[in-house]
């Protein structure tokens, strides 16, 4: 048999994905299955965004600039002036997506061996990218016991070693919901400047932002335009994950310069993609006020009925759509893999990622799992009712 590489052999599966055969299986058997999994909205696409495929008047579908379109960069920058922040267009890369910013970021800002910093538990697709890179990620863990909040800063300089080149975060955070305030984002600011790292800060869930919180971006500090990399989507804003459009964003000129051979190499981002992109900037702001009052709603129902369930204990995000819960189970993967191999609930059961699969550190997250409030309320609620049956019947079961 020929050998494939030790890269892709070292590669996990995704904790989000790699559980889908057995829903698919679940559902030919006719189980109704509650998709907890995956950060996949069920909002209704950008009434602009859609309307534009539909009067498209090209007669050929031609490559776009490597960079992306001038004309999306320019909403991009106008999007971002609304946040307070200053980004020219030439500031502003187009990508396939937020996963190819980021692994652009790697790929230009560091070599491989070198290190990079960030919290666990992290979106997993993070560590696929560095094992792409040949970057060694080095972690330290956050606690659900107190929110997932960012460690004290010396335990972020304990970890830098001479190879270290950057601090990854994403805010507000997948898989937590956490939102780290502006005392956080200062303490990684002094420390990116202190020790010359680049802070990698993805910010894909920006308007997420619940119970009256300040959300403060990366992008808003003075004197660390070499340091800062944003990294941004249009995928959940405005619901179209499937257009994979996203954006790099630094004022580090060689940074933009590097990344941008890389572009070219891919030749260009999606032309359609792009086309939905910058109508979607066009979107009446009604449209986001009424999604992220709608994702509020839904984040209270699901956290309401979780801590309803003996044994549970939830963190409650004050961010995106995620959250943390530690279950009453033996193993968090086995559980999942259970209740959709063996268990249903009135021809039900719920799919859910597994978090060990957001660690790196081997045993942590053994019995939790991230849940993607993804759902209209009244699915969330009945999820939760099943969730509750499957772990009363579950042969793993640790509360007593």
């Amino acid at each position: 048999m020929m050998k494939i590489s030790d890269r892709i052999t070292g590669m996990a599966s995704s904790p989000i994905r790699k559980l889908t055969p057995l829903a698919d299986r679940a559902k030919s058997r006719g189980i109704k299955i509650y998709h907890l999994n995956i950060g996949q909205p069920d909002i209704r696409t950008s009434a602009k965004g859609l309307a534009s495929l539909k009067t498209i008047d090209r007669t050929v579908l031609e490559y776009s600039p490597s960079e992306g379109f001038y004309s999306l960069r320019k909403k991009i920058s106008a999007y971002y002036a609304e946040y307070g922040m200053d980004f020219s267009p030439e500031e502003i890369t187009v990508t396939t997506g937020a996963s190819e910013a980021v692994l652009f970021a790697f790929l230009t800002c560091m070599d491989p061996g070198d290190e990079l910093i960030t919290t666990e538990p992290t979106y997993a697709n993070y560590l696929a990218f560095a094992e792409v890179a040949g970057v060694k990620v080095r972690t330290l863990k956050t606690s659900i016991e107190n929110g997932f909040a960012l460690p004290q800063v010396e335990h972020f300089e304990e970890l830098i070693t001479p190879r270290t080149k950057a601090i990854l975060i994403c805010n507000p955070n997948n898989p937590s919901g956490t939102l780290y305030d502006r005392k956080e984002m200062q303490m990684l600011a002094d420390i990116v400047r202190k020790h010359g790292l680049y802070l990698f800060s993805d910010e894909v869930y920006r308007e997420f932002v619940y119970d009256g919180m300040e959300y403060f971006s990366a992008g808003h500090f003075d004197g660390l335009d070499e340091n800062v990399v944003l990294l941004d989507s249009f995928s959940k804003r405005y619901s179209e994950c499937g257009i994979r459009v996203g954006a790099l964003i630094t004022r580090n000129r060689a940074i933009t310069q590097g990344v941008l051979k890389l572009c070219q190499a891919r030749l260009s981002p999606p032309l359609l993609g792009q086309i939905v992109a910058e109508a979607s900037c066009d979107e009446d702001p009604s449209y986001l006020d009424n999604v992220i009052k709608e994702y509020d709603s839904r984040r209270k129902v699901l956290i309401e009925s979780l801590t309803r369930i003996p044994g549970v204990k939830v963190s409650t995000p004050h961010g995106a759509f995620y959250a943390m819960a530690a279950l009453p189970v033996d193993d968090a993967e086995k559980f999942c893999t259970w209740c959709l191999s063996d268990f249903q609930y009135e021809g039900e059961s719920i799919m859910m990622a597994p978090a060990n699969g957001f660690y790196i550190t081997p045993g942590l997250g053994t019995n939790e799992v991230r849940m993607a409030y993804v759902l209209k309320s009244e699915d969330l609620r009945r999820a939760v009712t099943v969730l509750e049956k499957a772990l009363e019947a579950y042969p793993g079961r640790t509360l007593r």
